[in-house]
Order: structure tokens, then sequence, then C-alpha cells
């Protein structure tokens, strides 16, 4: 189910349960976390597009040199790095389960 498929008295009903559950004082500071939440969620995914476009183009410019793949494994650490940050950001230990 799409949250956009939902009808006004779905979303009415959700908002109630919330209220009830959490306060209305309490929901704002919620909004806003969830908000900076899914900023750095979006920097984090744009900062990557953006390494990987780069080292995709540099690796089909360049003939088969070991740059492009120190490119990639330099933007697969960012990645890692950025995910770890999201994670702390959002509550949790910034560390792989194995």
């Amino acid at each position: 189910m799409n949250f956009f498929d939902m009808g006004i008295l779905e979303i009415v009903v959700i908002l109630l349960v919330a209220i009830l559950i959490f306060g209305p004082g309490r929901i704002p500071e919620i909004a806003r976390q969830l908000g900076r939440g899914l900023r750095a969620f979006r920097r984090v995914t744009t900062d990557l597009t953006k390494e990987f476009t780069k080292a995709l183009d540099t690796e089909d410019k360049e003939p088969s040199s070991g740059k492009s793949s120190d490119k990639v494994g330099q933007s697969l650490d960012k990645l890692e790095k950025g995910a770890k940050s999201l994670d702390k950001f959002l509550g949790g230990s910034g560390k792989k389960d194995k």
C-alpha cells in the first residue's frame, strides 16, 4: 500500500493515533527529526551518485589503468562513511553486523 493511495480518513486516523501515543507537543519534534534524517539521506545518496558517476565517466575515458579502480574504491569508502554517519544520526551504532 502506497502512502499516496491512502484516503483522507486513513491519514486522519494515523494522525489521531500519533497524537494519542506521542502527545501534541512531541509531534513537531518528531517531524523535525524525520526531516533531518531525510535530508541527510538525500545528501548522502546525491554525493554517492555524483562520485560513482564521476568514477564511471573516468573509467570510460581512460584505457585499462588501475586509476579508475582506485576511484571506485575511494567512492566505496565514502559510501561506507556516509552510511555510518547516517546510521549514527538515526541512532544506530554505526557498526556492521557480522
